[in-house]
């Protein structure tokens, strides 16, 4: 019986302590649990604010086109403002072939935006703070360039790996190095993604459970939240930018081979 009333007690003070975690917020939870021949396919958390993301990019850029005007008004000028930014973003990183694969790097941009902004406000969630949502977007992102390049070179896309007029000598070093870097970039595009929403937010909740604690004192450590929260906000739009842009530079590659 002592033990019985010991291990219900350790239950309930770890499951105490694990409701003060600040890596709770990343915990997936089942809203529809779904499963078919064995297989977990439950509607989550994840999923639901994926699709927020989705439906908000869509509602923006029906708003901020709507009533097209000379004299922009609030959402028409930021539209335009972001969609000059990523027009820009492909024609200087991937040239004029880039034409072609402009919506799909918007949608790209601003669906990781939405996804890391959204995450920022109580009670949402970031799936971008999960490695294997980055990874998917990442792995699918690398497969359609590699196709895309393959596609237009066929056998000279193995160029990538040993660059024209490169002495022979030099292909036995040269093309291990150049496959291993060509094959890491899923993974670290997925990485620096999933590492600065996962840091900013612990941080963002360790600061706001100290102004909690501390009451009246907590004056300083709020006015530091408020300007880290500000710095986060930042960081999303720079990690759906920087997300966005190396997609460019991929897409140049696959397409002039270096």
């Amino acid at each position: 019986m002592a033990t019985d009333t010991y291990s219900d007690d350790s239950h309930a003070s770890d499951s105490h302590g694990d409701g003060h975690s600040p890596l709770d917020q990343f915990t997936i939870e089942e809203i529809v649990p779904i499963e078919i021949m064995g297989l977990n396919l439950s509607f989550t958390n994840s999923a639901l604010w994926m699709m927020i993301s989705v439906g908000l990019t869509t509602l923006f850029f029906l708003l901020s086109s709507r009533k097209a005007s000379m004299v922009p008004g609030y959402f028409q000028l930021i539209g335009e403002m972001l969609f000059n930014t990523i027009v820009s973003m492909v024609r200087d990183n991937v040239g004029s072939e880039g034409r072609a694969y402009f919506p799909f790097v918007l949608s790209l941009f601003m669906f990781i935006l939405f996804g890391n902004i959204l995450g920022l406000f109580p009670y949402a969630f970031t799936f971008t703070s999960h490695i294997i949502v980055n990874f998917f977007m990442s792995a699918l992102i690398f497969l359609t360039v590699t196709f895309i390049g393959i596609a237009k070179h066929r056998v000279k896309f193995l160029r990538m790996f040993l660059p024209e007029g490169t002495p022979i000598l030099l292909a036995p070093i040269l093309i291990p190095i150049e496959l291993l870097s060509y094959l890491s970039r899923p993974v670290s595009l997925s990485v620096r993604l999933f590492a600065n929403m996962v840091v900013g937010h612990v941080l963002l909740k360790v600061i706001a459970g100290f102004v909690v604690l501390m009451g009246v004192f907590g004056i300083v450590p709020f006015f530091g939240l408020i300007a880290i929260t500000a710095l986060e906000f930042l960081v999303a739009f720079i990690q759906a930018y920087v997300f966005a842009i190396l997609t460019c530079i991929y897409l140049h590659d696959a397409l002039h081979l270096h």
